[in-house]
């Protein structure tokens, strides 16, 4: 009998340990109303942007938009954001942990209206690199994190597919200058600094097009 009691006071004491791991469950409802108020006039009302300058946020992935806005707050005090935007890191500084995780699932469960590719003439190079990468300058393609249809890597890699081509090449010049810096192991400024302004462009314009 005490071994049964001790057992089930095991059994409770984890479970209790697991619930109080858990991160707390986000509120689409709550995103909306911050999103309304703070982050439509750039972004759309629903996550799609009228402009390249911002990218579209409908249909990310959740963790990818919580980290992006976490890593334009300053991590500690003193030290710089990972991410640098004047713009952004005025916004995201008015933001708890929990309203960024709820507009975060907002977001993310809005239908993304995708871009087009507009460039006939690079398709075929943009989607070679993209599916295969360049094997003879370490290129790796991007297919292997962000998938074959640019869905991403829930959690790892942010969906891609249907964004501005225009906003894919400022963000991939910034890794290969080093004016963006917060991904992980450095991926993306390796790879990007290995790319040319036409293989970046061409590139960039293939994605926009991708479903």
């Amino acid at each position: 009998m005490k071994l049964r009691c001790a057992l089930l006071a095991a059994t409770l004491a984890c479970g209790t340990a697991l619930a109080a791991d858990a991160p707390p469950k986000a509120d689409p409802a709550k995103g909306q109303q911050i999103a309304s108020q703070v982050c439509a006039t750039c972004h759309g009302t629903d996550g799609n942007s009228i402009g390249p300058e911002n990218p579209k946020l409908a249909g990310q992935i959740p963790e990818y938009l919580a980290k992006q806005l976490m890593n334009f707050k300053p991590a500690a005090a003193g030290k710089p954001a990972e991410r640098n935007s004047a713009v952004m890191a005025g916004f995201a500084a008015t933001l708890s942990a929990a309203d960024v995780r709820n507009v975060a699932a907002f977001y993310s469960g809005q239908a993304l209206k995708p871009e087009k590719a507009k460039n006939r003439d690079t398709a075929e190079l943009g989607q070679k690199i993209y599916r295969g990468g360049i094997p003879e300058r370490g290129v790796a393609a991007c297919a292997g994190c962000h998938g074959a249809m640019g869905q991403g890597v829930p959690a790892q890699y942010p969906a891609i597919a249907g964004q501005y081509a225009a906003y894919i090449e400022t963000q991939l010049k910034a890794f290969r200058d080093g004016a963006r810096a917060n991904d992980p192991n450095r991926m993306m400024r390796m790879t990007a600094a290995k790319l040319s302004d036409a293989e970046t462009k061409a590139l960039a314009d293939y994605i926009a097009g991708l479903r």
